[in-house]
Order: C-alpha cells, then structure tokens, then sequence
C-alpha cells in the first residue's frame, strides 16, 4: 500500500512542497548526473588496461596453426579465442563463430540475414513472408527492440516473471501463429530486472512447438559470468536442453567481452547448431574475410584461459557490488511503502517499478534536478510502457559519491509524482 493514502491533504501538500523544495535546490546547482545506460565506470576499464600492450610485437600474433593475425583469413575465430569461448560458456569449438567487437551487432546481422535470406529449414526468407513478428519480453532489452523497429518486424509484448518470460503466453502464441519468427531473451541477470531463467523455463523453450519451422531463440546471454556476489548463479544450458528433444537447430546464441574487457573493443560470439553454422558461414564470407584476429589474440594473451576471465570478473564484482548495495540502501530507506525494486545477484541494472502513470514524471523530475535517467517507457516495445510504471537505473559508470547523490534526488522524485498523484485523487 502507498504509505501517503493514510495522510490528510494537507499533510500531503506539505511533504510535497518541502520535496519540491529540495529538489529545486539540486536543479539550481546545474548538475549533470548520469544513470541512463550500463557503462562500465573507468575504475572498471583501468583493471583492463594491461590488454593495451600484451600484442607488442609480429611473434605475439602468430596463431597456433600458424596463421599471422596481421593478415587476411579464418572468418569464424582463431582457435585460440574458439577454445578460450569455449571453455568459457561450455559451448563446443565447432558450434562457435568468433566475430567482432558487438554482440549487439551479431543479432542485427542475424536478424538482417534471417530477413534476406532465411534459415535453415525454413521455405523463404522471412523477408518474403509478409507480416513478421517477435515476442518481446517486457520490461527488457530496448535495443533488441530497437532492432525489430529498424526491420519492421512487429513486436508483440510478452510479461516477465522471476522464472523468466510467461511461458503458458509464450507457448500459445508461438505454436498458433506462424507469422512469429522469434523471441528475445536475456537469460541470466535479464536487463533490466535481473532475473534468470529458471530450470522450468529453459526446459520450456526447449520444448516449443512453433507453428513456424524457422523459428528461433534469441539467446542473448549478455551477462553470462556478471556475478555481483561470490554466489555462481547457474542458468540451464540451452543447448544441452534442446538436444533432449531434437530442438538445438531453433537457438541462436550470442554473448561478448564488452562488459568483461572493454566495452567497445570487446570480441563477441555467436553459437548455433551445426545446421545453423553451415547455413551461415558461406552468406557470412560474402560480408566479410575474417574479423579482428589481432584482438581476438589481445584477449587470449590477456585472461589466458576460462580461469582467467572468473578472477578478473571479480574485481569487477568487487568495484560495482558497493554501488548496487547503495541503489538498494536508498530504496528500502527512502521508497519502502511508496515503490518496488529489484534486488539483483548480477548484470547491471535495478528495475525501479514506481506507482501506476508516475514513470514519465520521475523522469521529468529528475531532468529539472540535474539526473538523467533512461527514458521511461525504454524497456516496452514501442517506448509504450502500459502502466508508466518502470524505470530502469544503472548503478556502474558515475562514481560512487555521484550516484549516492544521483539516487537521493531520484528518491525525492518518486516521492513527489507520488504525492502529485495521491493529492490528485483525494
């Protein structure tokens, strides 16, 4: 229950008023505090920086089969980045296309290739279908949202639990309508809310009945080893999971370095069946001759092996859990009775669910007072959010005296649109 409904009128427009007070005090300051998107903070990229000369010389770029990384060839990976990939996310070599710097960049040409081309086992490329449609988990990733808009792929909002995506929604529309292609999913430590997918949910989508015979699983395993705690939060395998019931070739599978390395010099994979990969790999030949290898080695000389990059994920553990802990601090002190909040064991957000129709203001709100949030509405397909209710904050990049900062203006702003629309109703 909203802690305000119990005040009078008056005591309300008098807790409002000192708020707004405050808030104005912070907006005359002429502040710039930033919350919007999950950057690394530099005390972050600086436990990286040995990366910059472990590639010093021409023998440091030699693979080991013999290949120079200086010069043009292997268009899947050097095998040295496949096994340390592999090793990592328990994924075999031969089901691993090691590419460039952006996952993000390997779904939209996924997604790009699906449209012009198709995929295996299915008739014509999606492109030539008509109408298509992915089922988009909410609140969620905004720029595989963004994505579906680019390609004019209909997005159809599918409701998330702590298990995952409502899976009784998503098994009765993906086995009645063959215009869905596809689902977006972020599996483990999902942006923003920091769920994982449980057992039950990973078993599920393995056990799809689509109606369409190309559809696929977006599988974008973002934060695969962002533990914030010493605690290892397991997520099923998809693929093992799959192969139980004949269904890996329905999986493509992405992941990166950009939140484990440097954010815009990070390697990035995509894994997918045998079927999958030998479909792929010719139309992929044609767009490229082969990826950053030098980076690729960068990284293998760098975090050695899968050890390697478990010890350097938990320095980062150790720099961000202080900031996650003080996002939730200033929640359960300053919004208990007033909003809710996620507790995150991994990733890089908090969802912040505010009162119904009270996001949009937050947002306006915090802009006056100098702190700039993601947009409302980010984590819906279309910028809609139904309820104007989620608001996903980013605790990593500011500094740490920042974002205390940044987050006692946000509390102070939730607690005005709250007041603004308690007093509006009395």
């Amino acid at each position: 229950m909203n802690r305000y409904e119990n005040m009078t009128r008056e005591e309300l427009s008098k807790e409002l008023s000192e708020i707004c007070e405050k808030l104005g005090e912070y907006g005359a300051l002429g502040m710039s505090l930033d919350l919007t998107r999950g950057k690394p903070g530099n005390d972050q990229l600086d436990i990286s920086e040995g990366m910059l000369d472990v590639v010093s010389s021409s023998e440091d770029c030699v693979c080991e089969n013999g290949v120079d990384c200086r010069n043009y060839g292997i268009l899947d990976g050097i095998p040295e980045a496949k096994r340390l990939f592999s090793e990592l996310l328990g994924i075999p070599k031969r089901n691993l296309i090691v590419e460039g710097n952006s996952s993000l960049n390997i779904m939209f040409d996924t997604v790009a290739r699906a449209m012009l081309f198709g995929v295996y086992g299915g008739k014509k490329p999606w492109g030539q279908q008509g109408e298509i449609k992915f089922l988009c988990p909410s609140p969620g990733y905004d720029r595989h949202f963004a994505i579906c808009e680019a390609m004019g792929i209909k997005m159809i909002p599918v409701d998330m639990t702590p298990d995952g995506p409502d899976m009784d929604t998503v098994e009765k529309l993906v086995s009645t309508d063959s215009s869905i292609k596809g689902i977006w999913c972020v599996p483990k430590f999902s942006n923003p809310e920091g769920y994982t997918y449980s057992d039950e949910t990973v078993e599920r989508f393995a056990r799809l009945e689509p109606a369409a015979d190309d559809f696929r699983i977006f599988w974008d395993n973002a934060y695969a080893v962002h533990e914030i705690y010493d605690e290892k939060v397991q997520l099923l395998d998809i693929f093992k999971t799959c192969k139980k019931y004949s269904t890996e070739d329905r999986v493509f599978y992405f992941a990166s370095t950009s939140k484990i390395s440097f954010p815009g010099s990070g390697v990035a994979i995509m894994a997918a069946s045998e079927n999958n990969i030998i479909q792929i790999k010719p139309i992929l030949s044609a767009q490229t001759i082969g990826y950053d290898k030098i980076n690729q080695m960068r990284h293998v000389k760098f975090f050695k092996d899968a050890e390697g990059v478990h010890a350097h994920m938990k320095r980062h553990a150790d720099i961000i859990r202080p900031r996650f802990e003080a996002v939730i601090s200033a929640f359960r002190r300053e919004l208990s009775g007033i909003a809710q909040w996620t507790e995150p064991k991994g990733g890089y957000f908090v969802n912040l669910t505010v009162p119904d129709g009270c996001a949009k203001r937050v947002f306006r709100l915090a802009a006056d007072a100098g702190v700039t949030l993601t947009k409302a509405g980010a984590s819906f397909p279309y910028g809609n959010d139904p309820r104007d209710r989620h608001l996903r904050i980013a605790p990593t990049y500011p500094s740490f005296e920042d974002l205390v900062q940044a987050v006692d203006i946000l509390c102070l702003c939730v607690k005005a649109a709250v007041l603004e629309k308690t007093i509006a109703s009395k």
